[in-house]
């Protein structure tokens, strides 16, 4: 029997091909995990079955309308957070953090692209992490590789997957959640507060200047709003939206979180139509918005499978070894119905790819049909090891990937949706480059991942006033 589902304009169209949220397990799969005690992992899922589900249908459905408005090019979309979290992460401080960042980004690229901005956190259930080999070697000893907070822990002792981590990984991103959603209605995102734009750290005086230039004007629009009173009724100065999102990588573990609910009434703002709200769909509970990795999109595969009968928006990513009839079969598989804005299609190329590659994949989906958000990770093709073999990667080389991308992207008219970032909102040392001058040798001053490394605030700051500037200068 096929499932009814719901498309953004309100109509219904059945689920093609019989779909179930355990259908995937007749296909092959990558990135598995061979759990030792099959009997655990089943204890570990019939716990999850039952527990509540984290997100809601009423959040899911308000994301994908955000998500319309991005691809018709009338919003921008902010992505970022950590490339894995840690169960150690969940931490007021460590999370409130980067909602701050987050919030700073997202206003700097409000005034340089003049567009509202959909905010989408790595936070709340982003631990797992695949790996390009399953073991590695630790004091000349060969064990499994860390594949994240969710799977096994990273000390040596720690490298057998075990199933309770599920469960733990539940109620660590419930938690912090629920400090997510509390800070926000606290008023952390409040714009009647001052914010906190120290510029100590540029070291060039003129970028410096340009900066203070941008600050001064964010905050002088502000200043205005306050003083006409035109934001005694406006809540959006009060609070924003973030959602939150992950890999869509252990598929028992989001099977166990998919829900068959009514969706929500009244979903649709005035240009759609609005349907019962006693029809029901499949939504993944476990976050609002979800991908597939450069590792696990294989159109046969597992993971398609699954992410093909979901309601939730979803993301792709798109890696130097995609050919564009290939990306074109995947969209048709997972997004038959052609909504604008249900898939986000994440390039990840490097700095010295994105020019040979990007031009050939929008071609090939605007002949589709498909209407898809456009966003750049300049992040993963841009990753290398110093001398001293530690990973590391360069501002410049996430800049020039992201400016190379705006270029193309309005040589083929089109336009880029949206910015995907592994960052955090500490002061760490993972990066080298930006106004801070960190070189390889400053690495080991605060290099704390466990996986990849991330811009810490002052970078990712920059790159957002940046990317700002491109808008402004057209």
């Amino acid at each position: 029997m096929s499932e009814s589902k719901l498309t953004v304009n309100g109509t219904r169209e059945k689920v093609k091909d019989a779909w179930s949220p355990s259908s995937w397990t007749t296909k092959p799969i990558k990135q598995d995990v061979a759990y030792a005690d099959r009997s655990a992992v089943d204890a570990a899922l019939s716990k999850l079955r039952i527990l509540p589900p984290l997100v809601t249908p009423l959040e899911i459905v308000k994301l994908r309308n955000s998500l319309r408005e991005v691809a018709l090019g009338n919003a921008f979309l902010l992505q970022g957070g950590d490339c894995a979290e840690l169960f150690e992460y969940c931490e007021e401080s460590v999370i409130e953090s980067k909602i701050k960042l987050l919030l700073q980004m997202s206003l700097v690229l409000i005034w340089g692209a003049n567009k509202p901005v959909v905010r989408i956190a790595r936070m709340a259930g982003q631990f797992a992490k695949p790996r390009s080999s399953l073991t590695e070697i630790v004091d000349g000893k060969e064990i499994p590789s860390f594949r994240g907070d969710n799977i096994n822990g990273f000390r040596p002792e720690d490298r057998t997957p075990d199933p309770a981590r599920l469960v733990s990984a539940y109620f660590h991103s419930a938690s912090t959640l629920n400090c997510i959603r509390a800070s926000l209605a606290s008023g952390i995102a409040d714009l009647h507060r001052p914010l906190d734009w120290g510029l100590g750290h540029v070291k060039d005086d003129s970028i410096k200047a340009r900066y203070q230039h941008i600050v001064e004007s964010i905050t002088e629009s502000l200043r205005f709003m306050r003083t006409v009173g035109a934001d005694s009724t406006a809540s959006g100065l009060e609070t924003v939206d973030l959602y939150t999102s992950h890999e869509g990588l252990l598929l028992e573990y989001e099977e166990a979180l998919t829900r068959h609910l009514r969706h929500p009434t009244n979903a649709f703002d005035s240009k759609t139509t609005v349907i019962s709200g006693e029809q029901k769909g499949w939504y993944n509970t476990s976050a609002h918005f979800l991908w597939i990795g450069d590792r696990t999109r294989q159109i046969e595969g597992a993971h398609v499978e699954y992410f093909r009968g979901l309601e939730n928006p979803i993301g792709i990513k798109v890696g130097p070894t995609m050919e564009g009839d290939e990306l074109v079969r995947l969209l048709d598989v997972v997004n038959p119905d052609k909504e604008v804005g249900k898939v986000t299609l994440i390039t990840r190329y490097g700095e010295k790819k994105v020019e040979s590659l990007l031009g050939n994949h929008i071609e090939a989906v605007k002949s589709s049909g498909h209407t898809v958000v456009w966003q750049c990770d300049p992040m993963h093709g841009n990753t290398f090891s110093t001398p001293a073999g530690i990973k590391t990667r360069h501002f410049s080389s996430i800049l020039a990937e992201v400016a190379s991308a705006l270029k193309i992207h309005k040589q083929h008219g089109s336009f880029l949706g949206g910015v995907h970032l592994e960052l955090t909102g500490d002061a760490v040392t993972e990066c080298v480059g930006g106004s801070e001058g960190l070189t390889p040798e400053d690495l080991n001053l605060n290099y704390t991942t466990y996986c990849d490394p991330r811009l810490n605030e002052k970078q990712a700051l920059e790159l957002a006033f940046l990317v700002a500037g491109h808008y402004r200068t057209g």
